[in-house]
């Protein structure tokens, strides 16, 4: 017998953040914030449906032979303050590249003690070398969204992030 199923991989992260939810809309979508926490890139973003994403390179990372653009995506939905969905690729590895977009969704809340949160939920279907790199577990490439989230809080909480 053979099982035609398909395996799903969604990795989904929430943070809880002493910041308000336009300080976390800030943090995901204007480059002056994004150069401060996780991987230190800058990013272009067309905040609209069908407008397209692209993720840059730090200057570290372009010094030890990565392509300028490493992520590339198109926006798919946009509630400023509340949720950000994209197709989001990887593209500075080949074989990354070859498995397609992956679907990356930001979603901004409140919950009942007013406590701003911030919840990642990346669908990684049919992309497990991305699924590897974004989970943390390949070795020498930082810690994937567990970093980058850890870092995005630091920031918006003390000033500076982990890594800087």
């Amino acid at each position: 017998m053979t099982d035609t199923a398909q395996r799903t991989d969604v990795l989904v992260h929430r943070s809880y953040l002493k910041a308000d939810p336009e300080q976390v809309w800030a943090a995901l979508t204007r480059s002056e914030l994004t150069r401060r926490y996780g991987y230190a890139g800058a990013i272009d973003i067309d905040l609209r449906p069908g407008g397209s994403y692209r993720g840059y390179a730090s200057e570290a990372m372009v010094g030890s032979g990565v392509d300028i653009v490493i992520v590339e995506g198109e926006i798919t939905a946009v509630e400023p303050l509340r949720r950000l969905a994209m197709t989001w690729r990887m593209t500075a590895d080949p074989a990354m590249a070859a498995e397609g977009p992956t679907r990356l969704t930001y979603e901004i809340g409140q919950d009942e003690r007013g406590i701003t949160t911030l919840t990642v939920t990346h669908d990684l279907t049919g992309a497990p070398q991305t699924a590897a790199l974004v989970s943390g577990s390949v070795p020498g490439t930082g810690g994937g969204w567990a970093f980058v989230l850890s870092d995005l809080k630091s920031l918006l909480e003390t000033g500076s992030g982990v890594a800087g």
